[in-house]
């Protein structure tokens, strides 16, 4: 097979794994084509945790796979999870030539399935459209390399900087069609982040409104005083709902987790949640992708850490004043020498606004 065939059956693999783009929560996007004499027979995907892999799925809609080739985005499993490996899967049915986008980060893989399916007498070839397997799985990736989510944070502003009036009136500065594509956002995200300050100001739902299957993002409030109120939206949905504090007050922790709040307790640092703490903390809660949905302080706050990957900022084409609030909280910026800088990655319009894509430029993604 040339390298162009393989680039061409991969590249329909991606297309499949993106099927699972709302649902795989906490496992990586998936998908697998399989194909005999430069026909497909076979494809899948994985949907949704607890269910088949995507070289499983793929192999159910065939009944003889016997010296086929399986292209498969990230490399099959070889443990035992809540699924049987996949590798096993693949060596049963016959298939001689497994190409694989990329290895998987997880250190319970790792390599181990390429190797098993070597001893098994498979030809393996492995990085065949690595960068694009590896855009679907940037969370998962991070959480298993770096040990925190990927984390994006979304923001809408005025022509001139400014995210509400000086009142705080911020709705609505961009239009319906940029609120639309946030909801794609959230839906693509394990957690919605916020701050204690958005909760009292705006009482946020925080949920996916998208017309697509989709599991919910989980919803974390940072309150480091635990002022988070009961009557809060959010506590009323079906899914989880987390308040990190640094409080110790078991009163109100316990209030709130009377009414389906969950509250824990994390490092602080100069008084406040320590936000490094923060992704740890996510990531041991298998959350791989972080939607930030917050206002000046904690985004300043975020950004003088350099723990947001990705900055994705709504401009509408609108003037609210030299009085209004700004994007980031951070008086420590003094001297031209301490300023902030950005790495443009796109720019596209959304509606009669534009959406720009952004990553610090000390961030590598």
């Amino acid at each position: 097979m040339s390298a162009t065939q393989d680039a061409f059956f991969m590249a329909r693999a991606i297309e499949l794994a993106k099927n699972g783009l709302y649902t795989t929560d906490p496992n990586p996007r998936v998908g697998c084509v399989i194909v005999r004499d430069n026909t497909i027979i076979g494809e899948g995907w994985h949907v949704k945790a607890g269910q088949g892999h995507a070289e499983v799925e793929a192999l159910k809609t065939l009944s003889d796979a016997i010296g086929a080739t399986a292209y498969v985005t990230l490399e099959p499993c070889s443990h035992h999870g809540k699924t049987p490996p996949c590798c096993d899967a693949l060596i049963v049915a016959g298939i001689k030539r497994v190409v694989v986008a990329m290895q998987d980060p997880n250190p319970l893989v790792s390599g181990r399935g390429l190797e098993k399916l070597n001893l098994a007498g498979c030809e393996v070839a492995c990085g065949v459209l690595e960068e694009a397997a590896s855009a679907l799985n940037r969370g998962f990736i991070s959480r298993m390399t770096r040990h925190r989510p990927f984390v994006r944070s979304k923001l809408a502003m005025s022509l001139d900087g400014r995210t509400a009036m000086a009142s705080g009136e911020s709705q609505w500065i961009t239009s319906a069609q940029a609120r639309a594509d946030v909801q794609t956002l959230r839906a693509e995200s394990s957690a919605i982040l916020t701050g204690i300050n958005t909760v009292l100001a705006d009482d946020p739902f925080l949920n996916a409104r998208v017309n697509v299957s989709v599991v919910q993002p989980i919803r974390v409030i940072l309150d480091t005083h635990l002022a988070t109120p009961v009557t809060a939206k959010m506590a009323s949905l079906d899914g989880r709902s987390l308040v990190l504090t640094v409080s110790s007050d078991e009163t109100k922790k316990s209030i709130l987790e009377a009414v389906g709040f969950e509250v824990y307790q994390l490092p602080f640092k100069q008084g406040h949640l320590d936000l490094n703490a923060v992704m740890h903390f996510l990531a041991e809660q298998q959350i791989n992708d972080v939607l930030v949905e917050a206002g000046a302080v904690l985004n300043g706050a975020l950004l003088a850490e350099d723990l947001v990957d990705e900055w994705v900022v709504y401009m509408a084409p609108c003037v609210l004043g030299d009085q209004g609030r700004g994007l980031f909280n951070m008086p420590q910026l003094q001297q031209m020498a301490d300023k902030k800088c950005f790495t443009w990655h796109d720019v596209r319009h959304v509606g009669p606004d534009l959406k720009l894509t952004l990553s610090s430029a000390s961030i590598e993604r």
